[in-house]
């Protein structure tokens, strides 16, 4: 046979598989090792989530409380006991945070500034905004007398004085946990200085009391403060300012309000001395007043009577005006 009738053989490729796309890859990936990444997930939300609402917020929460201011606006102290009063006061929180949170009911430790606790107070829930407004009314119990005669002889003798409020409250901002957080105030209110520009306005001799008292009269108290205080019935001890006793002036009922007040007064006085003073040409008479006690439905008020001790009057009484 020819050369030409061998057979002959091709070569024939294979068949190729396509490479995979980056997503295919990506999805094969996730597919497998889903759980993993998950976790990773958790971790990473853990570790960013955990330190904000367990460090951050409380931090935050804190110097909000530290930043934010407390107004006292009006303070009511009526049916005194020795050991307690009804409090009423109105009290404006000033803050500038983004956050208002709710403050829970909490219990309030009240001193004088550096002082020890004389009270506590209950402190309703509220909502700090700024200028939301706090009421607290309620019996108040002294749990230290002595201390609560510091602070209203505080109040008698100055122009300013400095209470501090002192509590641990349950604090909760929206959807976050409930925290708690320390609420230490010092409100700077202004006293009663020493009711200075007292005066007696009107002072008249009587003879027909039953009760043994030889003048009627009126008295101008001034009050700065915000404070409206029930007293009862004060008795004062007068005397010239050289020692001289001239008796003692009664004010009786009297409620201090803030502003200026113009009160009622009765004397067991020593007219005649009056009389005797005015026909020597004297006009103007130097007295010394100082508080002797404070009586509230027959009780002694220490807290009052230990205040109007502590705070010597000196004032000028014109024989010329008060006896016309």
């Amino acid at each position: 046979m020819a050369s030409s009738d061998k057979a002959v053989v091709e070569e024939v490729p294979l068949g190729t598989t396509a490479k995979p796309s980056f997503w295919t890859r990506v999805k094969a990936h996730y597919k497998k090792w889903w759980w993993a990444h998950l976790i990773g997930l958790i971790v990473v939300v853990l570790v960013v989530v955990l330190p904000v609402v367990y460090v951050g917020y409380p931090n935050i929460a804190q110097g909000d409380i530290n930043d934010s201011t407390l107004d006292v606006e009006s303070m009511e102290i009526s049916d005194p006991a020795p050991d307690g009063f009804h409090l009423h006061q109105r009290q404006v929180i000033g803050s500038d945070s983004m956050f208002h949170p709710k403050i829970f009911e909490f219990d309030a430790e009240v001193s004088l500034l550096g002082g020890p606790v004389f009270a506590t107070a209950d402190v309703p829930e509220v909502k700090a905004d700024d200028g939301a407004v706090v009421i607290v009314d309620q019996w108040l119990n002294l749990t230290d007398a002595g201390a609560f005669g510091d602070f209203a002889t505080a109040v008698m003798l100055n122009e300013e004085f400095e209470m501090n409020i002192y509590g641990e409250p349950r604090l909760k901002q929206g959807s976050l946990p409930t925290i708690h957080v320390d609420y230490n105030k010092t409100v700077t209110m202004k006293g009663l200085n020493k009711l200075d520009g007292f005066k007696i306005v009107s002072l008249t001799p009587v003879d027909d009391r039953t009760d043994g008292n030889t003048a009627e009269g009126t008295v101008y108290i001034p009050n700065p403060s915000v404070l409206q205080l029930d007293m009862g019935n004060l008795t004062l001890d007068v005397s010239l300012q050289n020692g001289t006793v001239l008796g003692q002036s009664f004010l009786n009922d009297l409620v201090l309000k803030p502003g200026n007040n113009t009160v009622p007064m009765l004397a067991n006085m020593d007219m005649q001395a009056f009389f005797a003073m005015v026909l020597a040409g004297e006009r103007e008479i130097p007295l010394r007043i100082t508080g002797n006690s404070s009586v509230y439905n027959g009780q002694e008020i220490p807290y009052f009577t230990q205040a109007l001790a502590a705070n010597v009057l000196n004032t000028t009484l014109n024989l010329t005006e008060v006896l016309a």
